[in-house]
């Protein structure tokens, strides 16, 4: 078995690689016609029954918005009601024809399955699971004293999406609906004082991907890994306390219809900026320059603690 694992190791490798190369320009060719397809044929979403986690505010709130505005009925998730009502108000106000809101956190199983419940019986169908709350913890792995701060991150950035989806999908497969994740660059970019979020963010890509070959085509998933985007997380001190300014920035509003116009054309994944796509490449081909260059940006720097 070890000699032929040896002769798998050899020889694999460049097949693989001169395969891919003599197929690869008829594949992305291809791969365009098809694109091009999918962006005539968009889904329409007028009549649409969308539930969003974490729809208070940012990605999620403009993501509502973005609904609104194709004539969707929404069903909008989160702990801040007062918040809630106010992008409900708007959404109505941008063209959505039916909004309820939904005091809940994603982080307990039995509320999940209560709103799941809820939104399904009022509205009699689901469409659209957008997995999208989430919160944030900027500190060094060593800088955490309470293992309750550390389950927090991933009992809402991952569990939450876990638990709302199991509820979901027997919905969803009846309406051939489709599951968008909210995930983040940071799943692969390994930014330092982000740990346990970008581990909760890798998780989610990894579970929905498995998910993706488990549903097949009965359910449609698209993968978005948002890079620096305007939000609570980004306006706060986290940003101005490690002198990012430099760091380019991106419209909520701009993100979220890009989201859309993904999902819609059934993608599998998005990266928004695409231009965030470069990071991903150099850490791949480069990973040892990469992590060089992480470590001698952020490490130093005196980053504080924050959450969404």
């Amino acid at each position: 078995m070890d000699l032929l694992h040896k002769f798998l190791n050899i020889v694999l490798l460049p097949i693989t690689l001169t395969v891919l190369l003599l197929f690869l320009l008829p594949f992305l060719f291809l791969k365009f016609l098809w694109s091009l397809k999918r962006s005539i044929y968009r889904e329409h979403l007028a009549g649409k029954v969308i539930l969003i986690t974490g729809a208070s505010s940012g990605i999620g709130e403009y993501v509502a918005y973005e609904y609104a505005k194709r004539g969707a009925r929404l069903a909008l998730v989160a702990r801040r009601e007062d918040r809630l009502q106010a992008v409900a108000d708007r959404a109505r106000k941008l063209g959505s024809p039916e909004v309820v809101v939904v005091r809940a956190d994603v982080s307990k199983v039995e509320e999940c399955k209560q709103f799941v419940e809820e939104i399904v019986n009022y509205f009699g169908r689901l469409d659209h699971l957008v997995n999208n709350a989430g919160v944030i913890q900027v500190r060094l792995f060593e800088e955490f004293t309470q293992f309750s701060d550390i389950a927090s991150i991933m009992d809402i950035n991952f569990w939450g999406s876990v638990y709302s989806t199991h509820y979901a999908v027997p919905h969803l497969r009846k309406s051939k609906g489709k599951i968008v994740v909210i995930a983040s660059t940071a799943a692969w970019l390994g930014t330092p004082r982000l740990s346990f979020y970008n581990a909760s963010k890798a998780a989610l890509i990894s579970f929905f991907e498995t998910l993706r070959t488990e549903f097949g085509r009965d359910i449609g998933i698209t993968i978005v890994t948002p890079g620096n985007v305007e939000s609570e997380m980004t306006q706060g001190e986290l940003f101005l306390e490690v002198e990012a300014n430099w760091i380019p920035i991106e419209t909520t509003e701009g993100c979220a219809k890009a989201i859309l116009d993904s999902t819609c054309s059934g993608d599998m994944y998005l990266t928004e900026p695409s231009w965030m796509k470069a990071g991903f490449w150099v850490k791949t081909l480069c990973p040892e320059v990469f992590e060089w260059c992480f470590h001698s940006l952020f490490v130093s720097w005196p980053w504080t603690s924050k959450k969404d």
